[in-house]
């Protein structure tokens, strides 16, 4: 099961992302072929590299991301001010657990009228996606999995409605939803599918073998959302379920990282419970949904510039051990050229989207 986990993890977090998120920011982007095309090309490109590249910065430091930037920041002779990506992928991990508790819940509330202040409910969720964060990994994986395929199969059986597929004019805002959607369904650079199975990083000789089933299954959640709509109570209310346990799962994960820093465990759960409940502020969520994708999308550009322009060329060649010495330029070039530029470039975008 354990081998199987992150890509698991990768499918079911990366679909429910992408629908929690979508309709916030307007890329439900129905069945455009010239969009879904520059989505794949986007993951190509940016998604892939960033995937080996969070597997090759465990493995290299041997612990979680958080951790790790204290190893190979000394290592690379770096300044100690390139630690404090770590500290933004972390604390970014409860912020966007909130996010995904959020914005499910107000898709619910399309369907099914509750008498009940938004806020209020947004805290219960959370209390009880916090309380879930104590169970195993493995179980919190099962059920949001069975939630998933639940939700997926009552929504062709509750008011779906087939789109026909269609061509429209490529525009420049349209690069940044679909490098927004690629890297959301990547996991926004947090070091989460390589934490899962850790072990599995550690003893695995080639990160191909654990970085390609991860990007197909992030692949199959975004080919899936293409064809998955929400028009009814019951998909929508099981989507929820799939949330809560799936918000529990990164509260698990961002804790594990902070206890591995040595935080101690109070000043731990502050940041935990402080990023997460922040969402609890009512006619605030706009913004913090800006912040959340504009926060992810420098995440990422972060580590690319790092691992890119920072670290030594010989140490990351060692634990990616790709097949090729040409695999290795090009994943290199993907890392330090393709993947910095596309991101900015989403980053004015989006900016321009929105403003």
């Amino acid at each position: 099961m354990s081998r199987w986990l992150s890509p698991l993890l990768a499918f079911c977090m990366s679909l429910m992302l992408i629908t929690s998120l979508a309709p916030v920011f307007g890329f439900q982007i129905d069945r455009q072929f010239d969009f879904w095309l520059l989505w794949l090309l986007v993951v190509l490109v940016v998604s892939l590299p960033l995937t080996y590249l969070e597997y090759a910065l465990v493995k290299r430091a041997k612990t979680s991301i958080l951790n790790a930037l204290m190893t190979l920041t000394r290592e690379a002779d770096a300044s100690l001010q390139w630690r404090i990506v770590g500290w933004l992928s972390v604390i970014f991990i409860p912020f966007l657990a909130g996010a995904m508790l959020s914005n499910s819940y107000h898709l619910v509330t399309q369907f099914v009228a509750v008498p009940v202040r938004t806020e209020l409910v947004f805290l219960i969720l959370a209390i009880v996606a916090v309380l879930l964060s104590f169970l195993p990994r493995v179980w919190l994986a099962v059920i949001s999995t069975v939630a998933v395929l639940i939700s997926l199969l009552s929504s062709y059986l509750f008011g779906y409605e087939p789109l026909a597929w269609h061509n429209t004019e490529i525009v420049f805002s349209e690069w940044g939803s679909a490098t927004v959607l690629a890297l959301v369904a990547g996991g926004l650079g947090l070091g989460i599918y390589a934490q899962t199975s850790i072990q599995q990083v550690l003893t695995t000789e080639r990160a191909s073998q654990l970085v390609i089933p991860v990007w197909l299954a992030q692949v199959l959640a975004v080919v899936v959302f293409g064809f998955f709509t929400i028009r009814a109570q019951v998909p929508a209310l099981t989507l929820l379920v799939a949330v809560i346990f799936a918000a529990a799962w990164l509260l698990q994960l961002a804790k594990q990282q902070l206890i591995e820093r040595n935080i101690h465990l109070i000043v731990a759960y502050a940041v935990l419970l402080g990023a997460l409940l922040i969402w609890v502020v009512p006619h605030a969520h706009g913004v913090f949904n800006m912040v959340l994708v504009l926060w992810g999308l420098v995440s990422c550009l972060l580590y690319s510039v790092f691992a890119g322009w920072i670290m030594k060329i010989s140490h990351l060649r060692k634990v990616l051990n790709f097949s090729s010495e040409m695999y290795y330029n090009l994943w290199r070039i993907a890392v330090r050229i393709v993947a910095p530029l596309s991101i900015v470039v989403a980053i004015v975008a989006v900016l321009m989207g929105r403003f």
